[in-house]
């Protein structure tokens, strides 16, 4: 396994305390959290990476959560935490739980958000197909790509979430994601490693569910339950599973409530 040294930005690096490191979700980046880290910025060091084959981070065939896992523990390495805070959404909270389960003495409290650590079907595949068949080659500007997009995706605001990817180089358009690797493995992307029986986290953990969303459901609960010994499941309500972009005051709420809250015995 080849561990990458993946690009990140920084905020409120002089606070002290335990960092929060703050994990996106596929075909995110660190942008998608830059509102949240500046506010929690203001009382905590929050490290913002772009995981591999997303942003500007490194791109490599093995998108595997022991892979993922591996790369943000070399970036802990790197900026000297001996211990941090995980929040991740998504493949970010799939990616959270790895470090957490495999190197729980590094991770002081975790926060997943909306995601479960089970496998899904791959809801992400005809988007993924739908980036893919955009013909680079042929774009004039990004008004253009989102045209041709929107042939296929509907939504505008998943276009515009995508189209943040699209970069113009010297070679031409070109997305900054590691699309065919992410196309090719998305089961992999979709699923969760399998633990030996009796492996569990018994650290602080927040599994944050949108209302709106599907991604966790009460089938789920025992899963979350076996590995994450204390795991508290709260509800944002008025929100989808993007609940940091729909709902940040809720979600920063929630958030800060678990960070200041007591531990368990």
């Amino acid at each position: 396994m080849t561990v990458l040294k993946l690009y990140y930005r920084e905020f409120g690096e002089q606070h002290p305390g335990t960092p929060l490191v703050l994990l996106h979700g596929l075909l995110g980046s660190l942008v998608n959290w830059q509102r949240i880290a500046r506010s929690l910025g203001e009382r905590y060091r929050v490290v913002v990476p772009d995981l591999r084959n997303h942003g500007r981070s490194p791109h490599d065939p093995d998108v595997s959560y022991p892979a993922l896992a591996a790369d943000v523990l070399e970036l802990m390495d790197d900026q000297d935490m001996e211990q941090a805070v995980l929040v991740g959404h998504s493949m970010g909270g799939k990616t959270a739980m790895s470090l957490a389960l495999e190197h729980p003495g590094r991770v002081e409290r975790l926060v997943v958000v909306d995601i479960a650590p089970v496998t899904y079907g791959g809801r992400l595949a005809q988007l993924l197909d739908a980036l893919l068949a955009l013909p680079l080659d042929k774009l004039e500007n990004r008004r253009h790509a989102d045209e041709l997009l929107a042939r296929r995706v509907t939504d505008k605001a998943v276009r515009d979430h995508m189209l943040q990817n699209l970069q113009r180089t010297d070679e031409g358009w070109r997305w900054r994601n590691n699309l065919r690797a992410l196309r090719d493995d998305l089961d992999v992307i979709s699923s969760f490693p399998v633990y030996p029986q009796g492996k569990a986290y018994q650290g602080e953990t927040l599994f944050m569910c949108g209302g709106k969303s599907s991604y966790i459901e009460p089938e789920h609960l025992p899963a979350i339950h076996s590995l994450f010994h204390h795991a508290v499941v709260i509800d944002v309500p008025e929100a989808g599973h993007w609940i940091y972009a729909e709902q940040p005051e809720a979600f920063l709420k929630v958030l800060r409530e678990f960070l200041l809250s007591p531990r368990q015995n």
